[in-house]
């Protein structure tokens, strides 16, 4: 058969059950079978199971998750126990399921029987969930901006607070004194302290602290063959 009518092979698509407990102590044997009597109801095929252990506050874009979306294609599936495992919150649920439709990939989740593949019902809640995603995140904004004009109003100075920030130096600053008094330079004391003469003059300008003045040289004065020193 010449390679004009040869078939094209079907590229096989990937069917992925993910599993997230907050503590290390919850049992994932349950969520497993589920998904696998899921995926096997809806004839989807070998499920490949991505798990971790993280807390509910990490970000979806510091898990698994996110890595899970970036290694699946059109056409794939992502299995989970109920949609709350996959965001902290109904705002990262709708980015993960915005993100998982526009790219075509399909989300199935046991708890409701929710399925989010290519139908036209599934367009339509993608629609609904980037729209109810974006005015969760413009609400967020508005009751942000609200509260720092609350803040204002009743007197609280926004933003960062006046005066010299912290500096490893100043753990240092007795020594560093002392250094000083003693006549030594700025150059060996920065290099004593792992840092530069340019942060330690502008350290030492912030703290008020100052290198002490030299005494001025001694002056031998000589008068009928009797020297005498003189300041």
């Amino acid at each position: 058969m010449s390679a004009r009518y040869a078939k094209r092979a079907t590229p096989k698509r990937k069917t992925i059950g993910y599993l997230r407990v907050s503590t290390a102590d919850q049992d994932l044997a349950k969520n497993k079978a589920d998904i696998l009597k899921l995926a096997n109801n809806k004839d989807l095929g070998k499920v490949q199971f991505v798990e971790e252990t993280v807390s509910g506050r990490v970000s979806w874009k510091k898990r698994k998750v996110a890595e899970l979306l970036d290694g699946c294609s059109a056409g794939d599936n992502i299995l989970v126990s109920e949609l709350s495992r996959l965001g902290r919150s109904m705002l990262e649920c709708m980015e993960i399921l915005s993100i998982a439709l526009e790219r075509g990939i399909n989300v199935y989740a046991v708890k409701g029987n929710w399925q989010l593949d290519q139908s036209i019902q599934s367009k339509i809640i993608a629609m609904a969930f980037s729209m109810a995603a974006e005015i969760e995140r413009d609400l967020i904004s508005q009751r942000t901006m609200e509260a720092l004009r609350a803040k204002k109003a009743a007197g609280m100075k926004l933003g960062r607070p006046k005066g010299p920030g912290k500096s490893r130096l100043d753990a240092f600053r007795p020594e560093i004194e002392a250094l000083l008094a003693n006549g030594s330079t700025q150059k060996f004391i920065a290099r004593r302290y792992h840092t530069t003469e340019a942060n330690l003059h502008n350290w030492m300008k912030k703290h008020g602290i100052r290198k002490p003045q030299s005494a001025p040289p001694l002056r031998v004065e000589t008068t009928c063959g009797k020297s005498t020193l003189s300041g």
